[in-house]
């Protein structure tokens, strides 16, 4: 599955939230799925930096890509409309990776994970 992952970005620590993104996304991986994780874009803003407005329309195209939706604890008003779209587009809505089935046959059958 194409697992997208929403959760809190400005709100608090941004470093740590990019890094809870990070991490819960490479879990996902682990478990044999291909996650989006629209807090990397925190690298390109960066470098080149864009309006809000910029940013949701990337991360609601690349949300109809996916086939799930995992949202991350923590206050986030982008997260929750994330979850409302996805909901309207009749995806299943993960609270925690531990809820997430492995994928079968994992993508990495050869990985030591």
């Amino acid at each position: 599955m194409k697992i997208y992952i929403a959760g809190p970005y400005t709100k608090g620590d941004v470093a740590q939230n990019v890094k809870r993104a990070i991490s819960d996304g490479d879990y996902v991986a682990r478990l044999g799925h291909v996650p989006f994780i629209p807090h990397l874009t925190h690298f390109w803003h960066m470098h080149h930096p864009h309006e809000y407005q910029f940013w949701i329309e990337q991360d609601l195209e690349w949300l109809k890509a996916c086939d799930a939706i995992l949202r991350l604890p923590g206050e986030s008003a982008g997260a929750d409309h994330e979850v409302e779209v996805a909901q309207q587009m009749g995806m299943t809505v993960y609270y925690s990776v531990f809820d997430i089935p492995r994928q079968t046959p994992n993508l990495n059958p050869g990985a030591t994970w």
